[in-house]
């Protein structure tokens, strides 16, 4: 069985609990809000709201952040199953996880997510999905970049027959001429700077931006016919 599509709690193995205390937070949250856009994840999606760009692109946008710094396929899985969907029903949900699934083939990471996204629309079945690509990691090529790449690979086959569902590229201008990684973009060569997030995010919104108007035009339709 491919241990990248069974719902896990990650050991914790600094035993401070802080993935399901973050986890609680979040179910709060989505008792307490209506967000018209969420946002799953790894530290890719949790560190973005620590960047400036979250107040001035998604903020506004009535967007709340469901990332968890390390997380893998398994835990976003445990979490949609958990309580983090169960009393919302965003517009769009844009997610990115897998790439600390360290020890997993592409293949076994590519189904992973695939069972994120039919997991995500077995419960928000009008939510448009965003799915970014994984990102590249690491100064210098290496094996986790050339596994990323390939499951990026996999996964934009494999969502061409997905309805209501885009995946963004966003390696596009993060790898140099020689394939080095700048520190202007990740400086520690795994998270975006707030210059890098911008890079990657300002397309998400945009889409988000249609995604939304398109939404209320349907919604001023409905009204209109009642």
């Amino acid at each position: 069985m491919n241990p990248c599509i069974i719902p896990e709690v990650p050991i914790d193995i600094q035993g401070d609990n802080r993935w399901m205390s973050q986890h609680e937070r979040h179910v709060s949250e989505a008792k307490e809000r209506e967000p018209d856009v969420i946002m799953i994840g790894d530290s890719i999606i949790q560190k973005l709201q620590s960047s400036p760009i979250w107040n001035d692109l998604f903020e506004p946008l009535h967007c709340l952040n469901f990332g968890i710094g390390g997380d893998l396929t398994q835990g976003v899985l445990w979490r949609i199953q958990n309580g983090i969907l169960d009393n919302i029903k965003p517009k769009a949900c844009v997610l990115h996880v897998g790439t600390n699934n360290f020890g997993n083939t592409p293949d076994e990471i590519s189904e992973g997510i695939l069972t994120i996204i039919k997991e995500i629309k077995s419960k928000l079945p009008e939510c448009y999905i965003i799915l970014l690509d994984l990102l590249p990691r690491g100064a210098r090529p290496n094996e986790l970049r050339v596994r990323n790449s390939k499951v990026n690979e996999i996964i934009h086959e494999k969502v061409k027959s997905i309805s209501r569902l885009e995946v963004i590229t966003v390696n596009t201008g993060l790898l140099q001429s020689d394939d080095t990684l700048s520190a202007q973009d990740m400086l520690d060569y795994l998270h975006p700077t707030d210059t890098c997030y911008r890079k990657i995010f300002e397309p998400v919104h945009e889409l988000l931006l249609q995604i939304l108007g398109e939404a209320k035009d349907i919604d001023k339709e409905i009204i209109g016919t009642q």
